[in-house]
């Protein structure tokens, strides 16, 4: 077999494959024999028809077809090692030349991974907020904590913000009653924003029993987007009663004995959040600057395919699910259509940036990826997935997925990597150590901003 490679662009390759017709033997007998035991030929045993009986009954064309048919994916993944490419997705095949007993010639035009030269990114420098944590941070936490431990007890007047009412409402478009806009029993806090907008003023002032309408546009269901007229009826009030901050409301709502050990506590924790917050900061900032410095052509069919995945997944799956369309999510986020598919034309783009550059610093710094490694990542997707690591395992090992997040930790390592090597400043002009919180943000910020790498993974696969 000859083969040669054509470029056609950074993107897409050509290949020229001719093949002596003796290497099609083997998937000749295999035609003849599948032919064989799909047919009856009075005379003969089933199975056991001459080859030249089956030519003359059926066309030798046919037995050619097959045996091309079965020969081209192996013949095409060997001109594929040939070359040394990294296919992207199902090639396009055009038999240009088929001689029976002398030659079989095809072209097969495929997208390829770019060749990508990294840049030097040792003078990547960033600037973060700083991790400080005040007096007014730490009372704040604790004040939610209170808040949680909060009691409430029914009243017998009119509501007022603070309150806790249950309320139940009707929404009506057009005067009509919407079919998932009815609730009952419905616990709400007032002044806390968490409903509709506007029931604040029109349950403010009411006693159980007593009811009001206003106008309101939905966020959400089977008419998100419009204005609706919403009936809420109170049914009871209850005001809310706050624990006084003490020692005995730290030992209630914590493993502290103090109100003191509690507020440093919060302390702390805010503190460990903040530089969980600076690293992933710094992590993202580096990587645009690593996107900025690197070019990186981008094959049109795969962003193609990226941008039409990610609209059906945000239409069928994510706005199907709040029982919203497209035309209703436009709306609330005031975009036209045209910006809509701007906007998931350039996400799609950077993902895809994302995994190529940094898939090719994997390569050039060869990075393993070990079994602690794919464990503790494992571990922290089953953690974000709402599953067990032992079902999120079994789902990952039966959809084949396990190439995926080896992938995703190995692009974790080489952004690490790259972080190392950038000079990360906090506002204050402070150099800012990253050490205790590089490999783990690192894998997240890689997995979050590389999310359409998997495409082209899976289009590899397809190869």
């Amino acid at each position: 077999m000859k083969s040669a490679v054509e470029n056609l662009n950074p993107t897409r390759v050509r290949l020229t494959v001719e093949v002596p017709f003796e290497e099609l033997k083997p998937s000749l007998d295999a035609a003849y024999k599948k032919i064989n035991q799909q047919i009856q030929v009075p005379g003969f045993r089933k199975g056991k028809v001459p080859a030249r009986v089956i030519d003359q009954r059926f066309g030798r064309g046919a037995v050619l077809e097959e045996a091309v048919n079965d020969a081209l994916p192996k013949l095409y993944q060997s001109a594929v090692e040939e070359g040394e490419l990294n296919p992207l997705g199902q090639p396009e095949v055009d038999i240009t030349e088929l001689k029976d007993n002398e030659l079989l010639a095809f072209t097969a035009e495929v997208d390829v991974r770019p060749e990508i030269e990294i840049p030097d990114y040792s003078g990547i420098e960033v600037t973060v907020d700083a991790a400080e944590v005040t007096d007014e941070d730490v009372e704040k936490a604790v004040e939610q904590l209170r808040e949680r431990f909060a009691t409430t007890t029914a009243v017998e007047r009119a509501a007022a913000e603070g309150d806790v009412v249950k309320v139940d409402l009707e929404a009506k478009v057009d005067g009509e009653v919407l079919p998932d806009g009815v609730a009952k029993g419905v616990d709400y806090t007032i002044g806390s924003g968490e409903l509709l907008e506007g029931i604040d003023g029109a349950v403010t002032g009411l006693s159980a029993g007593e009811s009001a309408t206003f106008t309101s546009e939905l966020k959400g269901g089977s008419a998100a987007g419009k204005e609706a007229e919403v009936t809420v009826a109170v049914t009871t009030v209850s005001s809310r009663e706050l624990p006084e901050l003490d020692d005995d409301f730290a030992q209630l709502a914590s493993e502290f004995d103090t109100i003191a050990e509690l507020r440093e506590d919060s302390r702390k924790r805010l503190a460990q959040g903040r530089k969980y917050e600076q690293a992933t900061k710094a992590q993202e900032q580096v990587l645009e600057k690593l996107i900025e410095l690197t070019e990186v052509p981008i094959p049109e069919k795969l962003l193609e395919d990226e941008v039409n995945t990610r609209k059906h997944n945000l239409i069928n799956h994510q706005l199907a699910q709040m029982g919203m369309d497209l035309a209703a999510y436009l709306k609330m986020q005031d975009k036209s259509e045209e910006d809509f598919d701007a906007e998931l034309k350039e996400q799609a783009e950077k993902g895809i940036r994302t995994q190529f550059i940094l898939d090719e610093l994997v390569a050039k710094e060869k990075l393993n990826v070990n079994q602690e490694e794919l464990t503790e990542h494992l571990m922290r997707r089953a953690q974000s997935s709402g599953m067990s690591p032992d079902q999120f395992a079994q789902a990952v090992v039966e959809g084949g997925q396990v190439p995926m997040l080896v992938g995703e930790v190995a692009r974790g390592k080489a952004l690490a990597l790259v972080v190392e090597s950038a000079t990360v400043k906090d506002t204050n002009g402070d150099v800012v150590d990253l050490d205790d919180e590089d490999e783990d943000g690192a894998d997240e910020a890689a997995e979050n901003a590389a999310e359409s790498g998997e495409k082209a993974d899976d289009k590899k696969s397809e190869a």
